[in-house]
């Protein structure tokens, strides 16, 4: 078997990704991408990809995970200068491990405006995640909207002024306002807001795993998709469209429904507060990098995201599977068959969602995208 390498092919069992296919790179053993088929291969030069918020507790793992793909050719790890460990010491950190990928920092000081400063850092990116901004710590929701929608509204800016084109995955609060917040000024910039994402992976992650506790099936076969929103009454698991969790009885579903919508509040409370999932949110931003990088490559990917929809009736954004390809997203999936319950608890979604996304809708009214002035990097 291939030294170092962590793959199911590698350490001699079956390789197959988290929704059940089997997957051909190595990196698939590590990261369960959603991939149909062998990993999509990105041309001679590979991908770029940055981090907004790399000196982040997600961003930190995240880096590393993303610079174990080897599809990745150019990794950027953006963050503030005075974060710690700063961008360009996690920078020569990871250029100490065994991986292709050319590693590059970016780091700015609280005044300086990304649309100014990170030309040289977003140009030509195939995907930018942004995993930057500020805690809930006990703040409203329309306080948090307020510090990390200009969190957010500065990683936009400067992506649709230097890679207009590229994937932006969010991993910020409010998820379920800030996503149609930025999608609705990439539109009024005239951009597509479809590569606005918001990364819900963490919900199907979840929802898999706590399957497989119940039932002991091995993870590979089991895949749940997750709609509505991110976290709380938002996210719906769809037990009934996997096989293994839809032979569950009834009040474990129930019961694994609220464990999934309240995933996050269990983790702060295990941190005491101090802080909600990172490795498993880190594990599962790369997940969704793989599906979106496969689906760059050329191999179509299904994922579940948050994105503009007009699969839920009476909602303009929905999370549910999406297939990745070779522009971004292709298609937008139906939410599918429904239990009872499930119909039940999709009304209850719906009111949560609408209030969420006419907080983003307002905030995205008042606020235009703005154009770089600054010096080149």
């Amino acid at each position: 078997s291939r030294k170092g390498c962590m793959c199911g092919r590698c350490w001699g069992v079956p390789a197959v990704s988290a929704m059940g296919n089997k997957v051909g790179g190595c990196l698939d053993g590590l990261t369960g991408s959603g991939a149909k088929g062998p990993v999509g291969k990105p041309g001679k030069k590979g991908f770029k990809v940055c981090v907004c918020g790399g000196s982040t507790k997600i961003g930190k793992p995240l880096c590393l995970l993303l610079a174990l793909d080897p599809r990745v050719a150019e990794l950027c790890i953006q963050d503030l200068a005075i974060t710690m460990p700063p961008p360009d010491v996690l920078a020569e950190d990871l250029q100490h491990v065994g991986i292709r990928c050319k590693v590059k920092p970016y780091a700015l000081e609280a005044i300086q405006r990304p649309v100014d400063h990170l030309r040289e850092c977003l140009t030509g990116c195939d995907l930018v995640i942004a995993c930057a901004g500020w805690p809930n710590n006990g703040r409203t929701h329309s306080d948090i909207l307020k510090l990390n929608g200009s969190v957010a509204k500065n990683v936009v800016e400067a992506c649709a002024l230097y890679c207009p084109d590229a994937v932006v995955g969010l991993i910020m609060n409010p998820l379920n306002s800030l996503v149609p917040a930025m999608a609705k000024l990439y539109e009024k910039a005239g951009l597509d807001p479809m590569k606005i994402c918001g990364i819900t992976t963490l919900d199907i992650v979840r929802s898999n795993k706590f399957v497989h506790i119940e039932t002991g099936v091995p993870i590979e076969r089991v895949s749940v998709p997750v709609v509505g929103g991110h976290g709380g009454v938002s996210a719906l698991p769809l037990f009934s469209q996997d096989p293994t969790a839809a032979k569950l009885t009834a009040a474990t579903q129930e019961a694994l429904v609220r464990h999934v919508q309240e995933g996050g509040a269990e983790v702060m409370k295990e941190m005491l507060g101090k802080c909600g999932a990172t490795l498993s949110q880190a594990y599962a931003c790369s997940r969704f990098a793989q599906a979106v990088l496969n689906g760059l490559g050329g191999t179509k990917t299904e994922e579940c995201c948050f994105v503009k929809s007009s699969k839920c009736e009476g909602l303009e954004f929905f999370a549910s599977k999406v297939t990745f390809g070779t522009n971004g997203i292709e298609q937008v999936h139906p939410i599918g068959p429904l239990s009872k319950k499930e119909q039940e608890l999709l009304v209850e979604v719906k009111k949560s969602l609408a209030v969420d996304i006419e907080a983003g809708l307002k905030y995205a009214e008042g606020v235009e995208l703005a154009k770089g002035g600054g010096d080149a990097r």
